[in-house]
């Protein structure tokens, strides 16, 4: 008897679950690159306060990434293994300091000058452009390799 054709895994589902497990891993990566190539233009049409600026936004806004995918994970295990070396407190409070540390940044920024302060501002956005460059690759994934 075989079993259920919907359950069965296959290369192929195989290779699409991996690709699809790797986006935590491209988002950055994009957010880097995105970086590097906005950080002469934004220098040249705002300056280099606001390209200092938006150097430290897009710096703040890989760790943040990268912290909430850690916390998310770390989370998601604490959920569900009982036996979980993580504790649920140090998870939320890695959360918060997040938060904490992007606001104590912004504000030094902003008590230093106005057109840092904007550039931290777009710096800190520049994550969801490596979200939309991540959904663009995934849906020309998805048509080049059928999935």
């Amino acid at each position: 008897m075989s079993a259920d054709p919907a359950t069965e895994s296959s290369p192929t589902q195989a290779a699409v679950e991996q690709f699809f497990a790797n986006t935590v891993r491209r988002i950055p990566k994009f957010l880097l690159v995105i970086s590097a190539l906005a950080l002469s233009p934004v220098a040249w049409v705002f300056g280099v306060p606001a390209a200092g600026g938006f150097a430290a936004g897009a710096l703040v806004s890989w760790f943040n990434f990268r912290a909430l995918a850690r916390g998310v994970e770390a989370l998601g295990d604490r959920i569900v293994e009982q036996h979980s070396r993580e504790r649920g407190h140090v998870v939320v409070m890695r959360f918060l300091l997040r938060y904490l540390l992007v606001a104590a940044i912004g504000y030094v920024i902003f008590k230093s000058s106005l057109g840092a302060f904007r550039g931290f501002l777009f710096g800190v956005c520049a994550t969801v452009a490596a979200m939309l460059m991540e959904a663009a690759y995934e849906g020309y994934a998805a048509l080049r390799r059928g999935y």
